[in-house]
């Protein structure tokens, strides 16, 4: 299965997806991309021998024209499935329509509670005690398509959200590799009787 990373920061859950998945079980990460040029991101996709692609908002009339960019980009690498990993822009309808239910994201915090930008500041604002991470497919919603695969964590002590950020990435980089292996094996299904539900045979 041909992968493609897209991304805009210091690139860990990409480390976690290099380190544990590429080059195993028929994964290959083709392409990695980011909307950043000096996103650290790209530095370790190309110290792993894979190509990249910037993506700016500025070098585009609009969002649109940049998601047409980057998806023919990405079609050009036979790319699969698509894995945002701290991607920091919305995707465009169009975007997603050209990778129906093939394209997935890991968010910190257990959806549906938090979406959007600063989940574990909100989730603290709210005072929860228990905190997690969430792989799920993308649709044109922010944060709301099925979950694949969460994980909890308590931290009844949290007060700062870099420690709880701390907490969950080796969570996040856990469930992002395990999701691509699974998906990559045809074990990750849609529930006809629940389009929300995923089913997965492990």
């Amino acid at each position: 299965m041909n992968v493609a990373v897209l991304a805009s920061g210091t690139g860990t859950n990409l480390q976690a997806l290099i380190d544990n998945a590429h080059g195993t079980d028929g994964i290959r990460i083709v392409g990695v991309a980011s909307d950043k040029p000096d996103a650290m991101a790209l530095q370790r996709a190309r110290a792993a021998g894979i190509e990249t692609g910037v993506f700016a908002a500025s070098a585009f009339a609009d969002r649109e024209a940049r998601d047409a960019a980057l998806a023919q980009w990405l079609a050009r690498r036979g790319v699969e499935l698509v894995v945002l990993a701290g991607y920091m822009q919305l995707l465009s309808a169009s975007f997603i329509d050209a990778f129906p239910d093939r394209v997935i994201n890991v968010h910190p915090a257990l959806l549906p509670a938090f979406p959007g930008l600063h989940a574990v500041q909100q989730a603290l604002d709210y005072g929860v005690t228990v905190f997690g991470a969430t792989v799920h497919f993308v649709d044109t919603g922010v944060d709301s398509g099925p979950v694949i695969l969460q994980r909890a964590i308590e931290l009844p002590d949290a007060r700062d959200p870099d420690d709880v950020l701390d907490r969950l990435h080796p969570i996040e980089h856990e469930l992002l590799v395990d999701a691509v292996r699974l998906i990559a094996r045809g074990a990750v299904r849609f529930d006809p009787a629940n389009p929300r539900r995923i089913v997965i045979s492990r």
